[in-house]
């Protein structure tokens, strides 16, 4: 059976963000003395959301609601300096426009927006999720199962598309397939997955488009 419904992860996914999450997160250590870390580091540390990349971006003890509200503000002045769109994303999306997709990420969901507005993504998701958009964050599937029910597809007609092992727990215990996305920021951690996609240029390979 073909796949008609395309759930994707946001960043490392559909955008290549660490340069500006690394702006963010060296300007608030910054205000603590702290000296910058460099870009694989930051890179290690995006997956799970703003709380966990925060918390593992400071030293023990130092995490407090506050300061990831201090990150929040230095990011959204920096959103979209360097981030950009992986090249091969915006035609593979062309090429299945119209049909169900959806952007399922633990990024929070005014970013994300804004960040999918500003790169010239937004018309093709009808159904975006951010991490505050359920009670729980991928890796748990819920994210996963209230994108299909917002697009009204099945989980039989869907793939979820990441670069990062929780969007291959997510998508498993939500009983869709699964592609892991090499070019990104994350990695499977072993965990197991139906398709490998090198680049964006493998996906109109793996799921192409046809009759509707």
């Amino acid at each position: 059976m073909p796949f008609t419904t395309f759930l994707f992860d946001l960043d490392g996914t559909l955008i290549d963000s660490v340069a500006d999450l690394a702006t963010g997160i060296n300007l608030l250590r910054g205000e603590l003395a702290l000296p910058p870390l460099d870009i694989p580091t930051v890179r290690s540390y995006v997956g799970d959301g703003a709380t966990a990349l925060v918390r593992r971006a400071l030293p023990e003890g130092e995490f407090s609601e506050a300061r990831l509200q201090r990150f929040l503000e230095l990011y959204s002045a920096h959103l979209m300096e360097q981030t950009v769109v992986y090249p091969g994303i915006l035609e593979f999306l062309e090429l299945h426009a119209g049909r169900p997709m959806a952007v399922v990420t633990n990024k929070p969901l005014g970013f994300s927006l804004r960040l999918l507005e500003g790169l010239g993504l937004s018309g093709f998701f009808p159904v975006v999720l951010g991490g505050e958009s359920c009670q729980a964050k991928k890796p748990d599937p819920a994210p996963v199962r209230e994108a299909l029910r917002l697009l009204g597809a099945k989980a039989d007609s869907a793939v979820m598309i990441g670069d990062h092992h929780t969007d291959l727990k997510a998508g498993l215990g939500a009983g869709v397939r699964t592609c892991f996305c090499a070019w990104g920021i994350g990695s499977d951690d072993g965990e197991p997955y139906d398709f490998h996609a090198a680049s964006p240029f493998d996906l109109p390979r793996l799921f192409p488009g046809g009759e509707r």
